[in-house]
């Protein structure tokens, strides 16, 4: 079984497609997965892999982590350009997110204050208001809406029970210009059944939908390591940026295209 890929807190840097070179957060266990969604393509495995052992980093831990990262690179030379909470599940279920956000802004500040902070979340606790409070300080608030089809949510992300979707997109858009949205495209089957969202009722409705939302950015990404859903296919990057090219002439939102 595919496992979880990161085994520490503080990981990296390492490239990302989308963000440069980016220091890594993992707020979830080492040896563990917790996520509110069980996406198919995740690359940190199924949640049935169970949440470990190592448990949660408490807020304190998670802030000299990061400080000792940040010094020892400074003390280096070493390039930064963001800071990335990511990781084995959802960082927003830590439960003082909003502390380690506040910790993480000050240390930012202290050690590269042009660096940006990311946060990679897949929408499902924006109603909750220090969660909500905490991605209105980040730079880079990118929030995760792969289908505004509640069944191909269903079939592709795999949320936890009450996850809805008209209400998620709701919660997105009260960023407004502030958030990123952004968009993992696949295809393929999983236990006999056919998933892709990149049909044009399905590129529609994501059109709605970000309109609605009315975000400052649009991600749109396609598979780069396996996955555990093993018959998932990655979209060819020409498709791809016709895809991107279709939604930004449609919403007048600017279109990031990796992969």
């Amino acid at each position: 079984m595919q496992r979880v890929l990161f085994h520490s807190t503080i990981f990296g840097p390492i490239h990302s497609r989308r963000l440069g070179t980016s220091l890594g957060i993992n707020l979830t266990p080492n040896d563990g997965k917790i996520c509110s969604f069980d996406c198919l393509y995740c690359e940190a495995g199924f949640n049935a892999q169970g949440p470990g052992t190592t448990g949660i980093s408490p807020r304190a831990e998670v802030a000299r982590e990061l400080e000792a990262k940040l010094r020892a690179m400074k003390e280096a030379g070493e390039r930064l350009d963001v800071i990335t909470f990511s990781g084995n599940g959802e960082p927003t279920l830590h439960p003082d997110f909003e502390g380690v956000i506040d910790d993480t802004i000050a240390l930012r500040d202290k050690y590269f204050p042009d660096v940006k902070i990311s946060v990679l979340t897949n929408s499902t606790r924006l109603g909750n208001s220090g969660v909500h409070a905490a991605l209105a300080k980040v730079d880079n608030n990118i929030m995760k809406l792969d289908s505004a089809i509640p069944e191909t949510v269903a079939l592709l992300d795999r949320p936890a029970p009450g996850y809805d979707l008209d209400r998620v997109i709701e919660r997105i858009g009260s960023f407004g210009g502030r958030g990123i949205v952004q968009t993992m495209l696949c295809r393929g089957e999983f236990e006999g059944r056919e998933i892709d969202n990149t049909t044009d009722a399905e590129i529609d409705a994501l059109i709605e939908a970000y309109r609605r939302i009315n975000p400052g950015e649009i991600m749109i990404y396609t598979i780069d390591r396996p996955t555990p859903a093993t018959q998932l296919r990655r979209i060819p990057r020409p498709e791809l940026e016709a895809i991107g090219a279709r939604i930004a002439q449609a919403t007048g939102i600017a279109v990031q295209v990796s992969g």
